[in-house]
């Protein structure tokens, strides 16, 4: 039987090349349809040593989410490969290839002394995806984004040994922040191939418009002010996680935590001004590159 490999996620230390994940027909994808940038799983400025433990958890959310995404995959198919997965996390048991990736991440785990919590808590979001994921409200959102964006930031603020009393709120909001601008960014993907919306369901009947305008190729006034409702709650977010780089005593996290930071707000500030019903908003190389070399710069500078 024929292999494929697919994976989005890079390792810095093999020049940037992509992390395989070995899959056979019948399996799960292992693309998320629409991946996000989830806040600190792409290593960028972090100590050596910690890159690989953070890319298994990577490959971890990676692999979960292409299940969710999978089109060719009933709900009911979608829920059990996801309690495989878990299985495999938890039990240390798997029957297909594909689910080497739990084996993996739970021998690591169990290398650091870290419990499993934060990958388990990414699977109920999980959960809600494969099923059909929809915000009534922004109360609904947050929640959401507890156990689909909080866990990676966690998992790699206990990796480092930073004192989560401190730092977990900064980091959730951080988390949050960046996952929703990706929501944001996707909710015309989202809604016309996942049949999803994170943006609250309920500020498009208190501003008189239905859902299904996410299938148009613009925005008028009034699906515009959606957004920019939804904008505005990112800013609060983007002010509660600003005081996170301060509060860490890694350098490399810290320089980590500036950069996503600087690229939320960035990309916050593009979404402001652009459709992201019209055309896909993102960062350019040459933005990326500024944001990154800013980042460093200011981790240094106050070292």
């Amino acid at each position: 039987m024929a292999e494929h490999r697919v994976a989005p996620f890079t390792d810095p230390d093999r020049g940037g090349k992509p992390l395989p994940i070995t899959l056979k027909p019948g399996d799960p994808s292992a693309r998320p349809r629409h991946p996000r940038e989830g806040a600190f799983l792409h290593p960028r400025f972090l100590q050596r040593r910690h890159r690989p433990h953070v890319l298994t958890f990577a490959r971890f959310v990676q692999l979960a989410h292409g299940i969710a995404d999978d089109p060719l995959l009933e709900p009911e198919a979608k829920l059990h490969h996801v309690d495989a997965l878990e299985t495999s996390l938890v039990e240390g048991r798997a029957k297909r290839p594909y689910l080497k990736v739990g084996l993996e991440l739970r021998e690591a785990l169990v290398g650091l002394g870290i419990g499993d919590r934060h990958a388990r808590q990414v699977l109920q979001a999980v959960r809600k995806d494969a099923v059909g994921q929809v915000c009534r409200s922004w109360s609904d959102l947050l929640l959401y984004c507890r156990y689909a964006a909080a866990p990676g930031g966690r998992f790699v603020l206990d990796l480092h040994g930073e004192n989560t009393s401190a730092t977990a709120p900064a980091a959730d909001a951080l988390c949050a922040a960046v996952h929703i601008l990706g929501t944001v960014r996707d909710c015309r993907s989202d809604w016309t191939d996942l049949g999803r919306c994170y943006i609250p369901v309920q500020w498009f009947d208190e501003a008189g418009v239905s859902v299904e305008r996410l299938v148009e190729r613009s925005s008028d006034a009034t699906v515009r002010a959606v957004f920019d409702r939804m904008l505005r709650q990112v800013d609060g977010l983007l002010d509660r996680s600003a005081p996170l780089p301060a509060l860490l005593k890694d350098r490399g996290l810290r320089a980590e935590a500036r950069v996503q930071l600087l690229e939320a707000q960035a990309l916050r500030r593009r979404l402001g001004r652009a459709d992201p019903l019209a055309r896909r908003v993102h960062l350019s190389a040459g933005q990326r590159l500024v944001v990154h070399a800013k980042g460093w710069l200011a981790t240094f500078a106050r070292a």
